[in-house]
Order: structure tokens, then C-alpha cells, then sequence
């Protein structure tokens, strides 16, 4: 017998992991119906379970019936879900989630980190037992994920919006038509110069990332650089002026006359009109006088009648520089601090895309006070004389300059 119960214990052990509860059973229970009365004792003593389990498996094994519950457990067996359990789990769950919209505005957890741990914590001070894997499940099953802010809110929008959008392209639409250049300006995000963090990430040896400076503190010496771009709609083209000194409506003008003196010019040889869209704020905003006046000198100067249409308030992120230009450009130097102006530049300049983009970029020492400021008398002078004439169409947004002593084409 002894041996019996040995041989027994030892193919016990080797089938158990491959068993499920209810398999282990009934091969306990054939066990014990094969050494016959006094079995389920012997085998309960060889397995090392309870005599319960092992007449349990012998008479399931002469009930026909047991035949039609493949399950280890017949339905409704085993432990009830938290949320069964407790009726009220999910939406407690819910209110602590979302207190503003669904629960109370003055729930503690609106000011802090909703974690799993965080979440669990303060339903068991409820009264729910749960756990941070019960919260998990909750959250998927209700819909909810880990999301990241995203910006969509363009505050409060003017009337006329969209139908500034609808002027503006016909005007993109015209000049393109007649053979005359349409740029889109803008001024880059300004850059500290310097071994200074740079977001994004470039490939090194495992280990051994670039060091740059802990703290943010501009370098008196390098300063900032202000990149001011130039996009030709038309030859999928762009031009970037890195300024060392102030960002003004001057600087914005001088980064334009350059484009055009140097690439506009070949890129445009029959153009006489150039359009410029830009936002409506900063160094090319509507409202800026010396923005007008230098446009005007720049009209005198290369004899083009310039047409400037401003995107609506609250729309500047789409201005088609951002994403044709700017956003490459910050792709191109993710992860690089730039040390030096002359980094800027090149980097700006080796800015490609797969679509045909090629960027020229240059330095501009320039200095550019601020604070300059232009006459009312000067600004009428300049209506007055026919060299700013504005649409009738929102005049503060759509306005063109004109080259002195000629005649004003109709808009």
C-alpha cells in the first residue's frame, strides 16, 4: 500500500500544473474508485488534499449530467465583480473622474493628479473596497484613457472669420493667376543662443547625451536669436532672417526687401504685385504703423504694388508658414542646443523636406530700436497721397501700398 501511495503522490505532482481545478478532480476521483472502498482516503493522503475534493470527483464522474459544464466552475460560481458587488462603485468612480460635470465642483480630487493609487485611495475612504486594478478596469470599461492636453480653443472668434478666410484665398488666388509672388511672414519662436536644452531628441550613444546648462538664463554675450521667415506660396520656398537685435516692424520689412533683392526677383521676373499674408499681431500686426510705413519705402523702392492681408484674430497658428516652414524647421534642430548663431543659420538653411522644400537662411546684426513711433499726420499723408489705400472689405486687414505718383489699381 505504501507503495501504492507513493506511485499515486508521484503522478500527482506531474499532472497537477497541467490540470484545471475541475480536470484534477475527477482524475483524483477515478483514483479512488479504482482501489475501491476506503480510495478517496488514500488518495486524499497521497495528493495531499481533502477528502471532500476527491468524493466530489468521484461522483461527478457517475453524474451524467456534469458531462454538459466543461467549466472548472458552473456559471455563476467563483468571486462577484467589485462592481456587481457594489452597486455604487462605477459611478462614485465616475464623480471622482469628472467632478465638475458629473459630480461635486468642490471634490478635493479636482486640484490633484487623478492616479490610479490617488483614485483608489479615496474610494476606500468611501467605503468601496476596491483595488488600483479594479480602478483600471473601471476607467477602460467607461471609456476613459490617458490623454494629454490639446489645443483647440481659439477663444472668441469674429464674426467675419471665415469670410476673411474666403477673401484671402481669392486674393492668393488672383495674384497666383497673374504671375505675381504670394509670401506668408512670420516671426519664429525666439531662440536662446547658447548650450542651452533644445526639446526633442537625437540619437547618441547609449549613456552619453549632450550636456547643456541646467538653468534657462540668457548668455549675455550670445543673447537670443529672432528668426523672421519668408514663405513663397508659389515655389514651395523659404527665407529666414536670424536677428541679434529687437524684433520690429523694421526688421520684418528689411528680412522681406532681402527675399525679394536676392530670390524674388529670379523666382518672379514679370511679377508687379506681391501679396503678403501675415498675422495680425506682433511686428507685422494691422495695427502697426511702422509696418505700413516701411512697406511703403519698399514699394517706392522696387516699384511693386504690395497687397497685405491679415489672417482674423485668434487664427495665427494657421498661417501657412507655420506648417510649410517653421514646423520643418524645428524638426530639423529637435534635440540640438544651439551654441552659436552660426548653428541656427545652417541648420535653417539645411532644412529639407520631401516635397521639394529648400530654405535659405542668413544673419542679421542690425540693429532695430525699439519704440519708434509714427505721426498721425505721416500716416495720412500716406492715404492722403494714395500710397496706403485699404479694401473695402475690412480696410484694417486688407490694405495695399502703392509706389508713389501711380495710379492706385482697383482692388
Amino acid at each position: 500500500m505504501a507503495d501504492a501511495v507513493g506511485s499515486l503522490a508521484s503522478r500527482f505532482e506531474v499532472l497537477k500544473p497541467h490540470l484545471n481545478e475541475r480536470q484534477r478532480r475527477l482524475w483524483l476521483g477515478a483514483e479512488a474508485r479504482e482501489l475501491g472502498s476506503g480510495g478517496a482516503a488514500v488518495v486524499a493522503r497521497a495528493a495531499g488534499v481533502a477528502g471532500d475534493t476527491v468524493r466530489r470527483g468521484r461522483a461527478e464522474l457517475e453524474d451524467t449530467d456534469a458531462l454538459s459544464y466543461p467549466r472548472s466552475r458552473r456559471p455563476g460560481g467563483g468571486r462577484k465583480r467589485a462592481d456587481v458587488s457594489d452597486p455604487g462603485l462605477a459611478a462614485a468612480l465616475d464623480k471622482l473622474v469628472d467632478p465638475v460635470t458629473r459630480g461635486d465642483p468642490m471634490s478635493p480630487l479636482r486640484w490633484t493628479s487623478k492616479s490610479l493609487r490617488t483614485l483608489a485611495k479615496a474610494l476606500q475612504e468611501q467605503g468601496h473596497q476596491v483595488s488600483e486594478q479594479i480602478v483600471r478596469r473601471l476607467l477602460r470599461e467607461a471609456g476613459y484613457s490617458l490623454q494629454a492636453n490639446i489645443k483647440t480653443l481659439e477663444g472668441a472668434q469674429h464674426r467675419d472669420r471665415d469670410a476673411q478666410f474666403g477673401y484671402l484665398n481669392d486674393q492668393v488666388l488672383q495674384h497666383l493667376a497673374r504671375g505675381d509672388a504670394v509670401i506668408s511672414v512670420d516671426t519664429k519662436k525666439k531662440e536662446l543662443v547658447g548650450e542651452f536644452k533644445n526639446a526633442g531628441r537625437e540619437w547618441h550613444r547609449a549613456g552619453a547625451p549632450e550636456q547643456v546648462k541646467v538653468h534657462d538664463f540668457i548668455d549675455p554675450e550670445l543673447g537670443k536669436a529672432n528668426p523672421y521667415g519668408v514663405y513663397d506660396i508659389a515655389t514651395n520656398t523659404g527665407w529666414v532672417s536670424a536677428g541679434t537685435d529687437h524684433d520690429t516692424a523694421s526688421f520684418a520689412v528689411n528680412t522681406i526687401a532681402r527675399w525679394w533683392a536676392h530670390v524674388g526677383t529670379t523666382l518672379h521676373p514679370d511679377a508687379t504685385r506681391l501679396l503678403i499674408c501675415a498675422d495680425g499681431g506682433g511686428s507685422n500686426g494691422y495695427r502697426t504703423r511702422l509696418w505700413k510705413t516701411e512697406l511703403a519705402a519698399l514699394a517706392a523702392t522696387t516699384g511693386l504694388h504690395i497687397t497685405v492681408c491679415h489672417l482674423p484674430p485668434g487664427t495665427s497658428k494657421w498661417n501657412k508658414i507655420e506648417h510649410r516652414l517653421f514646423s520643418h524647421i524645428s524638426m530639423n534642430w529637435r534635440g540640438r542646443p544651439l551654441t552659436s548663431h552660426e548653428v541656427i543659420v545652417e541648420t535653417i538653411a539645411a532644412t529639407t523636406t520631401s516635397t521639394g522644400l529648400t530654405v535659405h537662411a542668413e544673419l542679421d546684426t542690425t540693429e532695430y530700436p525699439i519704440g519708434v513711433k509714427i505721426p498721425d499726420k505721416d500716416m495720412k499723408t500716406l492715404e492722403t497721397n494714395g500710397i496706403l489705400t485699404r479694401h473695402t472689405f475690412h480696410g484694417e486687414w486688407n490694405y495695399a501700398l502703392h509706389p508713389p505718383r501711380d495710379t492706385p489699381e482697383p482692388n
